[in-house]
Formats: C-alpha cells, structure tokens, sequence
C-alpha cells in the first residue's frame, strides 16, 4: 500500500484545520491498561494454507468488485488525493490467486503512484496482503518501483492487513519483505466515532503502523462495511 511513510505526528496538525477530522484526536480511546491480546498468526495467511477467497467480505475491511473510494488531504503545502478501486482483476502470487485493489495517488493534479495491491480472504476471515506492483510517476513518465514486493519471492510472504476478529492491542505484521516492506499494525482503539467529510461513523476501529525500516508512524482508522475512512493526513471524502 502507499509506498511513503506518513508520521503520525502530522495528524493533529492537520485537524487543527480540518474539524471533520477532530474524533481522531478527542474520541479515539487508547486502550487503557486492559490485557494485550495475543499476536495475530500470519500462519493462516502461509499459501499453502486455504481454501483462500477472492469474496473478501471481512466487515473491517470489505472488497466487492468495483468498490471505490476517494481520499484528499495535504502533504506539506501539496494538495494530494488518492482513488483506491477494487478491481475486476485477478493475479496469482506465490501460487494464490488474489484480487487486485488499484491505488492512484496524485499531487497537485499530478500523477505520483499508481499501485496494483493483491489480496485474498482466509479461511477464518482475515484479509491476507501478498505484496504489490508500484509505479512511481514523475512528469507523466515512470520513474521507480520503489516498495513494490510480492509473496513467494526469496524470503518475502504474505501478511494480514485485518485479522478476522480484531481486538485492542492485537499486533501482526502486514508486510513481510525483508529490507523493502516490513511495515506491522497494532489496533489501538476500538469502537470510537469518527467524522469525515464522506460521513459520520460509530464503532471506528484505529490502527498504528510501524516499520523498523524507519522511524515514522502511520495512522489507519477503518468502520465496519466501508474499510479505511482516514490514512494519516487523508480523509474519505466520497465512496463507490
């Protein structure tokens, strides 16, 4: 997914702008001391695991066929919108075959990335991420893969983008691809409200993304039966 760390201390900076925006820094409840849950197993994501799906309907994290979202924000003064898209496209990784989710980000008007993610649901729910495709765009032309990584390729496999039960304080890795994606989730909050621009929302569930890679932090806030709603400094403004 978007190959350039955001970090996580830009949110409250943005809010202080953006009131839709505002739960993600006053409702969003941080756990308190209640017991961490156990690591999720990236096991039943493992291909030769299955039957895997391509009816990814985790309630979290749902991908129906031509299902698209829209995000804009800001990145520094630029302004940026990205267009996530489900595909009516398959591509077979590491022997699975997975569903193709199209991300387009743009800056200023001009094209940045455009990323082709592989996904597939596991048998107990959970959506398994195999790895992406990347294109890096510079004044119209291709310029770098930079983050691209697939499943089954040397030590590289598959992770969990959401487990099928998510807990606070349940902890799995999305990405495992040795010194080029290694990015690991921690759930951070459940059952909050969130207001974005493409609507209010109860029963928000957040997640912070860390990668020993560097140093930065990401914040995902997802809601059940529509998937991510804020990725760091971008808000849902509109769905498909």
């Amino acid at each position: 997914m978007r190959s350039t760390r955001r970090l996580l201390w830009l949110a409250p900076i943005l809010c202080a702008s953006l009131i839709a925006c505002k739960s993600v820094n006053s409702n969003l409840n941080t756990g308190g001391d209640e017991a961490r849950p156990a690591r999720a197993d990236i096991a039943v994501c493992d291909p030769g695991g299955g039957p895997f799906s391509l009816t990814i309907d985790n309630r979290y994290l749902p991908m129906p066929v031509g299902k698209k979202l829209v995000f804009e924000g800001h990145q520094g003064t630029a302004g940026v919108r990205l267009e996530v898209t489900v595909l009516d496209e398959t591509e077979t990784v590491a022997g699975v075959e997975t569903r193709v989710l199209e991300e387009r980000e743009s800056k200023d008007g001009q094209l940045v990335e455009v990323s082709r993610n592989f996904f597939v649901q596991a048998p107990d729910g959970s959506v398994c991420y195999y790895g992406e495709d990347v294109d890096i765009y510079k004044d119209g032309a291709v310029v770098g893969h930079e983050g691209a990584w697939r499943a089954g390729l040397g030590g590289n496999k598959p992770g969990i983008m959401m487990p099928a039960h998510p807990a606070l304080g349940m902890s799995y890795p999305n990405e495992v691809a040795p010194g080029v994606a290694e990015d690991k989730a921690e759930i951070t909050a459940l059952g909050d409200t969130i207001d974005v621009p493409a609507g209010h929302f109860e029963g928000a569930l957040r997640i912070t993304e860390t990668s020993p890679l560097d140093s930065g932090k990401s914040l995902k806030i997802y809601v059940q039966d529509i998937g991510l709603v804020v990725d760091d400094e971008l808000l849902l403004v509109s769905r498909e």
